[in-house]
């Protein structure tokens, strides 16, 4: 098993985000979460990369426990992260950019990291943009860098959260592509997205949170077509179906 979360809860004062959360996750699988807003899915990723530190509970990557690293071990283990909203270093360039993932997440040097950074560019579309300000790209583009990053650190298993957001669905098809290419390269993918028709092209399986604790984890349809998950997660059958129509489409 790639990932495991073991009874992991979270805490912000007396609010509990995250309420015993278990999860598993194996090699090559690609998981989409979904949830409502307040759901969890990002305090849950900031658990799993290291940025947050569990209350309780255990985090476990590649038959390891890591509950007590940090966002950089785990980084140089193999977990790769991206974040809702692109942050990059907008006076340095893109290659500067991807190629500071590469030294400090993966810890390589020289040649090594240079060769990983021109990699994740190539990867993500960016290498004709490779010589351009970070901080002149389109949001398209600042997503793409975010998945350019996190591929320079050389993940076992990549994090996406919501890189689909504030796109049209042409730009968000293109994502959905890219994402299907790393992944059948053999990347393990877990990726958070309100944007449920697009998780159900390309995910393998759905998992639901709500209210920090998991609701639903199965085929995507299976999960779709609950019950429980529409009037919690989407308030009604006339918006799910909705959301399987355009799926179809």
């Amino acid at each position: 098993m790639l990932l495991e979360l073991k009874k992991v809860t979270k805490s912000y004062g007396a609010t509990r985000v995250i309420k015993g959360l278990d999860l598993r996750v194996a090699q090559g699988e690609f998981v989409g979460v979904i949830g409502p807003n307040g759901a969890g899915k990002t305090t849950a990723f900031g658990l799993i990369a290291g940025h947050l530190r569990c209350d309780s509970g255990e985090v476990w990557l590649d038959g390891e426990n890591v509950t007590t690293q940090g966002a950089d071990q785990r980084c140089r283990a193999g977990i790769g992260r991206t974040f809702q909203i692109p942050q990059p270093f907008s006076g340095l360039t893109v290659y500067e950019n991807t190629l500071l993932a590469a030294v400090y997440g993966a810890g390589l040097h020289s040649a090594q990291a240079a060769a990983a950074a021109h990699d994740a560019l190539r990867r993500c579309g960016l290498a004709v943009v490779g010589n351009q300000m970070a901080g002149g790209l389109t949001l398209l583009q600042r997503k793409r860098l975010e998945v350019a990053r996190a591929l320079a650190t050389g993940p076992k298993l990549l994090l996406l959260d919501e890189v689909g957001g504030g796109l049209t669905d042409a730009e968000v098809h293109q994502l959905l592509e890219l994402v299907a290419e790393i992944h059948s390269q053999g990347v393990t993918v877990l990726w958070i997205e309100h944007l449920v028709h697009a998780l159900v092209k390309v995910a393998r399986r759905l998992v639901v949170l709500s209210e920090g604790a998991l609701l639903a984890d199965g085929l995507p349809g299976d999960v779709i077509a609950s019950r429980l998950v529409r009037e919690t997660y989407l308030g009604s059958e006339l918006e799910m179906q909705a959301e399987v129509e355009h799926a179809a489409d």
